[in-house]
């Protein structure tokens, strides 16, 4: 009988880069931690080792939160216990700061004001040199994620309302953040002058509600009304939504990884364009610019089916589902000591040999990062689902430089595009063929592209590093 270790938990077990962090909040709603609960829920995929949510009924905050995914996190109970017609909540994964409880957001403080949470989604670059700083002038660090920079900085600011002490933290901060921040009797909302991650504004039941992503605001029903716009913070209170544009940036930074890997297909991002539909053009760009004579083309799912789909309208190839995920995988398992090939692949995907089988198969997937995976996909497809000759295509081009604005991408010399060429990566991998989309490829299906951050693919980061050279160095260096 095989023996088996008590527990095995790392990382997510299939992707080299993770997803960042997902923001969502409700003014004005008499069940609105339970829209909260929902938002979050519809944003599980942007973040899932932790979830909190903080309420308030106009006198008092109340916050729950906890390791977890959203559904075994809140009960009804728990919900309970967050009253009030105000809230926000957020899902985390660690991009700054360990996987700890003490990190999960929303983040809250008492202070000369009153009471305040705090809820960011992205990263900011100077943090270790503000929370020098901080901490040199007396405050006293909880926890060490980059958004309690923020509260202290709020906490710290001069200004009698709110809004101002929060406008004179963001004019400190460097780097990307779609933030929520709420009072006992307001909801505040500020994107980063750059844009770079999503934040877009909805109302249902003539309550509003600020959310990551339009697929939370489906699931609740609720109309989308426009994006929140770089640089601007919305303040939503007693007298309805207020808008002031309160940081200027000479350009815009979309980040182009949310319609590669990171955003769900039915969103709606970046001034409202489907995520569906740019996948899709990815995948019909990369069939016009790589196409090759095979029997089928299969998606590595979930998010890779998209571009897959266009790569086959594009190329006329027979489109299937060659490979079958495992969506019931938590960040938890039983591993067997006894080692088994490609485990960690293993149990999230395996192919379906009758559909594979001496075919000549073309694998579409949304990036290389280390490369490890690929390589264990390209031998599965091969050995396991028998296929003659497996092509790799991927819908993105090289990843060649880590993302500091809020995804967890490995070191700089971890990326395998970093050193070395597409023919030493198809050789590693064990491909027949492998073709990336190229940057302008990547460049033609996006609507103006001249607003996105294409860093991780050119090495050409948009917003400025630390006030302090040497973290500056160690940055670019990674």
């Amino acid at each position: 009988m095989k023996k088996y270790t008590d527990f095995a938990v790392t990382k997510p077990l299939f992707h080299d880069i993770h997803e960042e962090c997902g923001v969502f909040g409700v003014f004005g709603h008499p069940e609105a931690s339970n829209l909260a609960y929902l938002g979050l829920y519809a944003l599980q995929h942007r973040g899932q080792e932790g979830a909190g949510i903080c309420s308030s009924d106009g006198k008092q905050l109340y916050i729950e939160k906890s390791m977890g995914l959203v559904a075994d996190i809140f009960s009804e109970k728990r919900l309970k216990r967050l009253p009030g017609h105000i809230a926000i909540g957020h899902n985390r994964y660690s991009t700054a700061g360990s996987s700890s409880l003490k990190n999960v957001q929303p983040l809250t403080a008492n202070y000369s004001l009153g009471s305040i949470a705090v809820a960011h989604n992205g990263n900011l670059i100077n943090a270790d040199y503000l929370k020098a700083k901080l901490e040199a002038d007396g405050s006293i660090f909880q926890s060490n994620a980059d958004s309690e920079v923020i509260l202290h900085l709020i906490a710290k600011a001069d200004g009698n309302t709110p809004a101002e002490r929060i406008a004179y933290a963001i004019s400190k901060a460097r780097g990307a953040y779609s933030l929520l921040v709420m009072t006992e009797k307001e909801l505040i909302a500020v994107r980063d002058p750059y844009g770079v991650r999503p934040l877009c504004i909805g109302k249902v039941d003539n309550a509003y509600v600020v959310a990551s992503e339009t697929c939370a605001l489906d699931l609740i029903d609720a109309e989308y009304i426009r994006d929140i716009e770089p640089g601007e913070m919305v303040i939503i209170n007693h007298n309805g939504l207020q808008s002031a544009r309160i940081m200027n940036s000479e350009r815009k930074a979309f980040c182009v990884f949310e319609f590669i890997y990171f955003a769900r297909p039915d969103s709606y991002i970046y001034n409202h364009l489907c995520v569906n539909t740019i996948r899709k053009n990815f995948g019909k760009q990369l069939g016009k610019e790589s196409f090759i004579d095979a029997d089928i083309v299969i998606p590595v799912p979930d998010s890779g089916v998209p571009a897959t789909i266009g790569f086959a309208e594009q190329t006329s190839l027979p489109f299937d589902f060659g490979l079958i995920r495992n969506h019931y995988v938590g960040r938890t398992f039983i591993e067997p000591k006894q080692s088994i090939r490609h485990f960690g692949v293993k149990i999230k995907l395996n192919p379906v040999r009758d559909i594979l089988a001496g075919k000549r198969v073309v694998v579409v997937d949304d990036s290389i990062v280390r490369g490890t995976t690929s390589k264990k996909i390209v031998k599965m497809v091969r050995e396991v689902g028998g296929a003659k000759e497996v092509h790799m295509r991927i819908c993105s081009p090289p990843t060649v430089g880590p993302c500091f604005y809020g995804i967890d991408t490995p070191t700089r010399q971890e990326l395998i595009a970093s050193s070395h060429h597409s023919d030493e990566i198809k050789k590693y991998i064990t491909a027949d063929s492998l073709s990336y989309l190229s940057i302008d490829g990547l460049k033609n299906v996006l609507p103006n592209p001249q607003d996105f951050c294409f860093a991780c693919f050119d090495n050409m980061y948009p917003i400025n590093f630390s006030e302090d050279k040497t973290s500056q160095m160690e940055l670019l260096l990674r």
